[in-house]
């Protein structure tokens, strides 16, 4: 008799809990969502089988273009890092994107009007299945579209630490997984940047919630030679978009 009241009470205490919480506003029969500014490795690997390769040939045909720098654009590029190298360490993110990540990616100018391609700052972005929802708003993407973004290209997520999320790598990966779930692409480009320093990322779909990636070497925006680099990097995307339009 006691144990029957027992599971009673229990049973009475879960259903109260279950309506506080509804009252709360959380409904425990929702899809979980996470956001793309906060997610981390561990939530990242619940919902996708996903890997680290290590091969730094992946980007041969990437960094190793034959983009040629004149002299203007050595100019700028030495002036931009003469500008900021001396607070680079002291910015937070939006001091970061105006003083040098938009200039810079004004330089390459990705915005294609005959096109109709372009690059969007915090652009909302969602990508849905019946298990899991992925959102938010994304730093940069090169996208199709010049009123709102209708396929995203190449994406950079810009970072600063703070105390709670300390990794931008994971919030990029989500954000080029739906990309390429949205676009239903097989490959897909990106960059994370953390201060002055830029990491570039090729992923890759194998197969239903399946991936592998790729991740570069490490570029020092505050030394010329890394930044021409970038630059040339940076140039590449956008060709590579201009000519998977055209075929």
């Amino acid at each position: 008799m006691n144990s029957e009241i027992e599971l009673k009470l229990l049973k009475e205490i879960e259903e109260l809990r279950k309506e506080v919480n509804l009252l709360k506003g959380f409904d425990e029969n929702q899809i979980p969502t996470y956001q793309y500014s906060k997610i981390r490795d561990t939530e990242l690997k619940k919902l996708f089988e996903i890997k680290q390769k290590l091969d730094d040939h992946v980007f041969d045909e990437w960094f190793l273009n034959q983009t040629e720098i004149d002299n203007e654009v050595e100019m700028f590029l030495t002036d931009l890092i003469a500008d900021n190298k001396s607070l680079i360490e002291r910015y937070n993110e939006e001091d970061l994107k105006i003083y040098l990540i938009s200039p810079l990616l004004n330089k390459i100018n990705f915005l294609l009007r005959d096109k109709e391609i372009r690059g969007f700052y915090e652009l909302p972005m969602r990508y849905a299945t019946d298990q899991f929802i992925l959102n938010g708003t994304v730093d940069f993407v090169v996208s199709e579209g010049l009123i709102e973004s209708k396929k995203p290209y190449f994406f950079i997520q810009e970072f600063k630490r703070n105390e709670d999320y300390g990794n931008p790598r994971p919030q990029l990966l989500a954000e080029l997984i739906s990309a390429v779930e949205l676009n239903d692409w097989q490959f897909i480009k990106g960059a994370y940047i953390t201060g002055g320093n830029w990491h570039f990322v090729i992923l890759e779909k194998l197969e239903l919630h399946k991936y592998q990636y790729f991740i570069s070497q490490n570029f020092d925006s505050t030394k010329i030679e890394d930044l021409k680099a970038i630059y040339k990097n940076l140039l590449f995307v956008k060709n590579e978009i201009l000519a998977m339009i055209e075929t």
